[in-house]
């Protein structure tokens, strides 16, 4: 038979891992500022049974939970960030807002 090699085990060397605090929020968070989100405006919610789920026409009315002139929520990915108050805006309904969820707190809502 041939010759058999024994490779030479060497150690090997890695530099050194340092560990970063990141300096500003805002900074890190440049990179998805231009990602597209979904906007949802809940006027309201209930529960309903499938049944009567099933016998909803044309002309039915379902209640909400809300109470009518009650602010609206404004949610991204199931999050509260807003809430406000229907407006018309060019024929098109619209929200305004009068209660925003803080900057710190709608990011710590992100990461979750």
């Amino acid at each position: 038979m041939g010759k058999e090699e024994n490779p030479e085990a060497r150690t090997a060397s890695f530099s050194t891992l340092e560990q970063r605090t990141p300096t500003t929020t805002a900074g890190n968070l440049d990179f998805i500022l231009d990602v597209p989100l979904k906007v949802v405006v809940q006027l309201g919610t209930t529960k309903i049974l499938v049944r009567e789920l099933l016998q909803l026409g044309q002309g039915s009315v379902v209640e909400l939970e809300k109470l009518a002139g009650e602010p609206m929520d404004v949610v991204i990915g199931d999050k509260l960030i807003a809430r406000g108050e229907v407006v018309v805006v060019n024929e098109k309904f619209g929200v305004r807002l009068t209660d925003i969820v803080n900057t710190v707190d709608r990011v710590k809502q992100l990461q979750k």
